[in-house]
């Protein structure tokens, strides 16, 4: 089973869902703000993806951090961030059941999807 994580208002979340829907794609939506996301999940993200690939450095609520909050940040610290703050997280976050694609290009679907 496919399963897109994300938010649904994110405007590049919106673009995948619709990009799936008008392929025919089946899959499920799981949104962070309003399900939430367990840490079991995010580590397994982070050991396979890496921390810095997962954090969303381009989003206002990066931008809102205090400068304390972004100093020395480390896998630990990026981990309790995006737990606390799911909009932190890079989205969409495809979760193919093998492996895992972040962000959106349509390329790279189609890419997958052939």
């Amino acid at each position: 089973m496919i399963k897109l994580y994300g938010i649904k208002n994110c405007d590049t979340v919106k673009k995948a869902r619709r990009w799936l829907d008008e392929q025919g794609i089946s899959y499920t939506f799981h949104d962070y703000q309003v399900q939430g996301l367990g840490r079991e999940q995010l580590l397994a993200w982070i050991k396979e993806l890496s921390w810095q690939k997962l954090l969303n450095t381009r989003g206002t609520t990066w931008r809102q951090l205090t400068a304390e909050m972004k100093l020395e940040l480390d896998e630990p610290k990026a981990l309790e961030l995006m737990l606390q703050k799911t909009s932190l997280i890079k989205r969409p976050l495809l979760d193919l059941g093998n492996q895992r694609l972040v962000g959106f290009s349509e390329l790279e679907y189609q890419q997958w999807f052939k």
